[in-house]
């Protein structure tokens, strides 16, 4: 089950920090997470998405928080409740703050990534069971990003002029480890995208070198091919089997 989550994150990322012009305060997508079991999709969590201002005696950031929580009649079964957060400057959502705090069935963790990009590190604070404020430096490159931002960044893209085929390499770091991602550009498709109807959408593939995601152009995302970029819908194929998301709920666009 940790896999599922870790894999609805992964493959809805793409990780080029550049000019922010889609991204805005008290945005709000609310989506329904399905599985396979035993031949049929069934629902067994929600999962949300919020963007919100925050003012530091500093400067003004912008937090994006991505939160996962099984429906109560599945909790018996696996009960998830996770919180992504990432701050980021609003002008190009680089982060500059990262937060994790995952209860999985019982199994918790909490996790803390500072950026540095001038330094070219992060600082990584780990709070879990027997393991309290074990604290590391990494090392990452310039267009290394947190899974939430990432997953923002690539609503800033310009797809329109992409080519079927055309792909782009970027960098997540997840549990302290930098991952390879591919997002391939597909084709433009007609899908359903709930409470905004049916939509012209960017297909797109997304791959990565690790063992959360299988398959070749069977993880998915349908972003709206419009100034928002909203994901409209994801298809996922992990260790543990396939699955979906279906946006259910959309405000503040």
């Amino acid at each position: 089950m940790k896999r599922i989550v870790f894999g609805l994150l992964l493959f809805s990322v793409l990780s080029i920090a550049q000019e922010n012009t889609t991204i805005k305060p008290n945005e709000k997508l609310v989506y329904t997470a399905s599985y396979n079991m035993s031949g049929l999709l069934t629902n067994i969590a929600q999962v949300t998405m919020e963007t919100s201002e925050v003012k530091t005696s500093k400067s003004t950031l912008l937090n994006l928080r991505c939160k996962a929580v099984t429906f109560s009649k599945w909790d018996s079964y696996f009960r998830i409740r996770d919180v992504y957060e990432s701050y980021v400057n609003p002008k190009n959502l680089k982060p500059l703050l990262y937060k994790r705090d995952i209860d999985e069935g019982g199994y918790k963790k909490q996790i803390k990534y500072t950026f540095s990009y001038s330094k070219g590190t992060v600082k990584s604070v780990l709070n879990k069971k027997k393991i309290k404020d074990q604290t590391r430096t990494i090392s990452i490159g310039a267009n290394t990003s947190d899974i939430v931002s990432t997953i923002y960044q690539l609503r800033n893209l310009n797809f329109e002029n992409m080519k079927a085929g055309e792909s782009k390499n970027v960098t997540i770091l997840f549990d302290n480890k930098e991952y390879p991602v591919k997002v391939k550009y597909m084709t433009k498709e007609t899908v359903d995208a709930g409470p905004l109807g049916k939509k012209s959408c960017y297909k797109l593939s997304i791959s990565a070198k690790t063992d959360a995601l299988r398959g070749k152009d069977e993880n998915l995302i349908w972003l709206t091919a419009d100034n928002k970029k909203i994901p409209a819908q994801m298809k996922f194929n992990i260790p543990v089997g396939t699955g979906q998301l279906k946006l259910t709920s959309a405000s503040g666009l």
